[in-house]
């Protein structure tokens, strides 16, 4: 989610002390571990069948929701936040009594769950939800009007938890195997959701009903609602996997700008397919909605408010003039079907796998369309904006993701990653090989790691400690007269000795620094450090 420039930055002082005085509470732990009440049981299916009205606010109606039991328990845990309430639970026609603990409801099961059953609860819930203050950074739901006056309604919820508006179990560890999101709106409006659409019912009370259908797992707070007055257009694209149905949903009077602006989409499916492998999505199949907000990565119906101008929001956020060849928001949130849709985070804290990797994506995708300069100029420009105020990893089993340098540190840890390879083609069949390896799969950091360190036959046990788990970017130390080089790293933590490429007289020459003073010979004059590794350079 892109999130950058609209974060509320903090000193770093600031941010120091809140590192090291973090208090969590039960709350917190309700929501971000995985409670005995949430392990015993894993989900298949939800029937989200819901009423949004959006002249009185309101969100009424139920969730069916299916699961295996993994181990015998009476106990389930739900999560709903407040104002919304959970009017009743049913379960084999049984109405079943709820303990409520803030956001987090324990339904006492009446019926045995016998190991390897498959079972379903129904909860019926309604009420205002939280409005969204600022999203999709501040989430919930948007209540707005297009130009119009005609509603213009979305759910934006990453973080905040898909529990502001449905009651679901929230928690990225266990996704959905697939979905039925039925949404009743006004009989003038449209609402589009993940998936496909399987029907539209005209009801007598002057509604519509509309069935969307997800046929692949799905995390929760990748689900959404987009409701207004929508106009459709789409294209189909010979993708890696066959023909993959492009569809684009956007306000009427936008229809002739999103034409013109929506073709950077097949651009994007082409660099993506190329450097990450198929679209992992094609039976559900990919959208872009127009949303009263800047736009967020819900899986196949990815949304849009980028006022359909190149940049974020007509900003370069490199300072290089390459983030102006493309829409930041069509390239960065379709990134995350990749990474976030395809491969999710288990825990919030391990979100730089979301962030990280589809900040590089842009990069990536100048790569493809515009070469290795315009990606390099970019990802380095992107540097200006790395506060280095707390690590990139956060706290874990509180839902509590790390510094939001996990867009623009991430993404310059894995270019300068690239440049350690030394090899692009061997770096696409990495980044191809995440996207297969962990297909449809939540993973953690570690696994990450151990994929890449594994792939690249290098032990990046420090690269990543340094860079993930620090505020420290490494210092390369240096003086460099007649031809004698002398070297070394400080800010670092121990053992680092990540190679670096340096250029004497413009030949490329390699040395591997660590904390110990060294020195090495060389034929030429002048020195300088190749930078697309991400360090700092102090010469002496």
């Amino acid at each position: 989610m892109n999130k950058i420039f609209l974060f509320i930055v903090l000193t770093f002082q600031v941010h120091l002390l809140f590192a090291q005085e973090q208090k969590f509470t039960r709350q917190d732990t309700l929501r971000g571990s995985i409670t005995p009440e949430r392990e015993w049981w894993d989900l298949t299916y939800y029937h989200l069948d819901i009423k949004v009205d959006p002249d009185k606010k309101t969100i009424s109606g139920k969730n069916t929701v299916f699961y295996k039991v993994v181990k015998a328990h009476d106990v389930m845990q739900i999560d709903l936040q407040p104002p919304l309430k959970i009017k009743k639970v049913i379960q084999d026609g049984k109405e079943l009594a709820i303990t409520s603990e803030g956001n987090a409801h324990f339904i006492k099961l009446e019926t045995p769950q016998q190991e390897n059953s498959i079972k379903s609860v129904t909860i019926f819930y309604g009420g205002k939800p939280r409005e969204a203050v600022r999203a999709p950074w501040d989430g919930g739901i948007s209540w707005k009007k297009d130009e119009n006056k005609k509603h213009f309604v979305a759910s934006s919820c990453q973080g905040l938890g898909a529990s502001v508006w449905w009651p679901n179990k929230d928690h990225m560890y266990d996704e959905v195997d697939s979905l039925l999101i039925s949404v009743n709106v006004p009989k003038d409006l449209m609402n589009v959701s993940n998936g496909r659409l399987r029907k539209v019912e005209e009801l007598d009370n002057n509604t519509k009903t509309f069935h969307w259908f997800v046929n692949n797992p799905i995390n929760n707070y990748g689900v959404n609602i987009n409701i207004g007055d929508y106009v459709h257009f789409g294209e189909q694209y010979e993708g890696e996997k066959g023909t993959l149905d492009m569809d684009y949903y956007v306000l009427r009077d936008n229809l002739d700008k999103a034409k013109e602006q929506f073709k950077d989409a097949p651009k994007m499916m082409k660099a993506f397919e190329h450097w990450f492998g198929p679209y992992p999505f094609y039976e559900d199949s990919f959208k872009l909605v127009e949303v009263p907000y800047l736009g967020m990565e819900h899986q196949s119906s990815v949304t849009y408010g980028n006022k359909y101008v190149n940049g974020y929001l007509g900003n370069d956020l490199s300072a290089s003039g390459w983030g102006l060849k493309f829409d930041f928001i069509i390239i960065h949130e379709s990134g995350h079907e990749w990474f976030a849709n395809n491969i999710t985070y288990k825990d919030a804290a391990d979100m730089w796998v979301h962030e990280g990797f589809t900040a590089y994506s842009e990069s990536l995708f100048l790569d493809y369309h515009y070469g290795s300069k315009a990606s390099s100029e970019y990802v380095i420009g992107t540097r200006r904006s790395i506060q280095n105020d707390r690590p990139v990893i956060g706290f874990y089993d509180v839902n509590k993701e790390g510094s939001s340098d996990m867009y623009f540190k991430g993404s310059n840890m894995l270019h300068t990653l690239r440049q350690l390879i030394e090899d692009d083609e061997k770096w696409r069949t990495i980044l191809r090989g995440l996207n297969s390896t962990f297909y449809h799969q939540t993973i953690t950091t570690q696994q990450i790691e151990d994929y890449i360190s594994k792939e690249t036959k290098i032990d990046l046990t420090q690269f990543f400690d340094q860079y993930l788990r620090t505020t420290k970017i490494p210092t390369l130390e240096y003086t460099f007269e007649k031809g004698k080089l002398k070297y070394r790293y400080v800010n670092i933590i121990e053992k680092f000795d990540m190679p670096v490429r340096l250029f004497i007289d413009d030949t490329p020459q390699w040395v591997q620094p660590n904390a110990t003073w060294q020195t090495k010979e060389f034929k030429g004059n002048t020195l300088r450090v190749d930078p697309n590794f991400y360090v700092n350079v102090k010469p002496l």
